[in-house]
């Protein structure tokens, strides 16, 4: 199995070498050559597996030659054994059609940990046959920032540096990143930003000779094919044990960044049987209007009480425009490269055919969200985030046919966002014990203006050099 980037002009890596690069050198994001195909007896025997088996079964095609079966094995359990539930995502019941993906039992209570956990053990993996320090840099709107620094804390060869918009992730999110005192981890706060602001950043970095030239830069945010295909896996837990390959299942999925949700549409070409993916959006719905129109274009970024979809620019798109539009990366590359100049651009007519076959959208606004919550935990007893309830408005208006069970992605634990939750509901969910004294625990941040000349100063002043 070899990667290929979306834009056409890096070349061809093994999994070891995308894991490590993050983000193509042309500026593309790295695919399989191919999408491997498990047919209905593989699918079928994957019923009743346990969650890290089920992950060695699903991942090992997208491996190739980079870890043995047993090695990927071995590491999965010790990736997924830091879970709070055995089941380590495990489904919940709302009623005779809907159902919850529960992924926040990971430490950092966010999906994000089921493959940033794996991602961390897979860069300590690599550095250490290379015997190369790693600096990754990353943005977070919250819940990767947090994920990404538990992965890799204290961990050797690695330095990571994590940005975030100042004041626009919750108290809660930012703690979780803040508080950890590993002397390899360094959190940034960039003034007077976005998320996209600080996501375009991090683009910049690897694109520039006098960073790029001096360190190894990797990535954890989900331009990294690695976590994405973590991703895939629960796709594949929670469509077999609501009765695939015999059955068809849909699923809801809150999404900013599009990564979490192109992972469905990877294991659909794997040949899970997905009936649609619903894109479920906030108010910043950039990628509603691209699905529904075709019209791809970056207004202006809206806080709301769902802070992690607080996102106008979806950087895994980018791999979904390619494989709907023929994988042409030529194209692709100079189709990027105007929407990066406006910050528009059309879908091509090939572009909108391939996504309207598995997916379609919703958009909920600050009364939609708050309306699912308080069904949730009125009607069903469940107390969810205000992602997840973005997620569950968005299935509930999708009209599946009855026989159809729609599955929401439950990205974080309530208690990552009491107030919103609490306004709604009535309840003010609590921390788990296991972070029970996240509030106790001393911060340590930088505060930088959001200037990339300023940034790109501190990266390159701590971290460490490439031999």
């Amino acid at each position: 199995m070899d990667y290929v980037s979306t834009r056409g002009g890096a070349p061809a890596l093994d999994f070891e070498g995308a894991t490590l690069a993050g983000l193509a050198s042309d500026g593309g994001l790295y695919l399989p050559r191919e999408w491997p195909r498990f047919n209905e007896a593989e699918i079928a025997a994957m019923v009743g597996l346990p969650y890290a088996e089920l992950a060695t079964k699903v991942m090992l095609p997208f491996v190739g030659d980079s870890l043995s079966e047993q090695r990927l094995r071995e590491v999965c359990a010790q990736a997924y054994g830091r879970f709070a539930h055995a089941a380590v995502t495990p489904l919940v019941q709302l009623d005779e059609q809907h159902w919850l993906l529960e992924l926040f039992h990971g430490p950092t209570l966010a999906f994000k940990d089921v493959a940033l956990q794996l991602l961390g053990l897979l860069f300590e993996e690599f550095l250490a046959r290379r015997n190369e320090p790693l600096t990754i840099v990353g943005a977070t709107s919250g819940d990767t920032g947090s994920a990404a620094i538990d992965a890799v804390a204290g961990r050797a060869n690695i330095q990571i540096f994590m940005l975030h918009p100042k004041g626009r992730v919750s108290d809660v999110q930012r703690r979780q990143m803040t508080t950890v005192k590993a002397p390899n981890v360094h959190n940034i706060a960039l003034e007077g930003g976005s998320f996209d602001d600080a996501q375009a950043m991090v683009k910049r970095m690897f694109g520039d000779p006098a960073l790029a030239g001096q360190f190894n830069l990797g990535a954890v945010n989900s331009i990294n094919w690695a976590r994405l295909m973590a991703q895939v896996v629960y796709y594949f837990a929670a469509a077999v044990q609501l009765g695939a390959p015999h059955r068809q299942v849909a699923f809801s999925v809150p999404t900013g960044n599009f990564g979490d949700v192109f992972a469905g549409y990877v294991a659909a070409q794997m040949g899970l049987p997905i009936e649609r993916l619903i894109v479920a959006t906030n108010v910043n719905d950039i990628l509603h209007r691209a699905l529904s129109s075709g019209d791809y274009s970056a207004g202006t970024v809206t806080a709301t009480d769902a802070p992690s979809m607080d996102i106008q620019v979806s950087s895994n798109f980018e791999r979904l425009l390619f494989d709907c539009g023929g994988r042409d990366g030529g194209a692709l590359a100079e189709q990027m490269r105007g929407f990066e100049a406006s910050k528009a651009m059309r879908l091509t007519n090939a572009q909108r055919e391939g996504a309207a076959a598995l997916f379609t959208s919703a958009r909920a606004d600050t009364t939609d969200l708050a309306q699912a919550m308080a069904w949730a935990a009125r009607e069903c007893g469940e107390v969810i985030d205000p992602h997840t309830a973005i997620g569950l408005h968005a299935a509930r208006a999708a009209g599946v046919s009855a026989e159809i069970p729609v599955v929401t992605m439950a990205t974080a634990h309530p208690a990552k966002f009491p107030d919103a939750v609490e306004r709604a509901t009535g309840q003010r969910p609590p921390l788990p014990a296991r972070v029970g004294d996240l509030f106790e625990r001393e911060e340590r941040c930088i505060e930088l203006p959001g200037d990339y000349a300023a940034v790109a100063a501190y990266v390159a002043e701590h971290a460490t050099p490439a031999a």
